[in-house]
C-alpha cells in the first residue's frame, strides 16, 4: 500500500468512529433499570400511588406511607431505612 491509500483507510476509519459515538446514547442518558419502592417518600414527594382519595405523584399524606412509593435503583429498595423501617418492593401496613 501506499501512502496515499494508508491516508484514505485512516480518515474513512476516523470518520467510521466518529459516526458510531454520535449515534450512541452518551452515559448519563442510559437510564439504570428502577423498580418501585414503597414506604420510603416523604408527605407529598412519593412518585405514584398513595391510597384511596389520592390521585397520583406528590398526593402522599403522611411520611413513609406504606402505600405510597417513590422509583429507585433496582436493588436498592429493600437496603434503603427509613425512621418506620425498611423499604419494601409491596405496600406496606403503616
Amino acid at each position: 500500500m501506499n501512502a496515499s491509500t494508508l491516508a484514505r483507510i485512516a480518515g474513512l476509519a476516523a470518520t467510521a468512529g466518529m459516526a458510531a459515538a454520535l449515534t450512541a446514547p452518551p452515559a448519563a442518558a442510559q437510564k439504570p433499570p428502577m423498580e418501585k419502592c414503597y414506604g420510603i417518600a416523604k408527605a407529598g414527594q412519593n412518585d405514584c400511588a398513595a391510597g384511596p382519595g389520592t390521585s397520583c405523584a406528590g398526593t402522599s399524606t403522611r411520611d413513609y406511607q406504606g402505600n405510597a412509593w417513590k422509583l429507585v435503583a433496582k436493588g436498592s429498595c429493600e437496603k434503603t431505612k427509613t425512621p418506620k423501617g425498611a423499604g419494601s418492593l409491596t405496600p406496606v401496613k403503616r
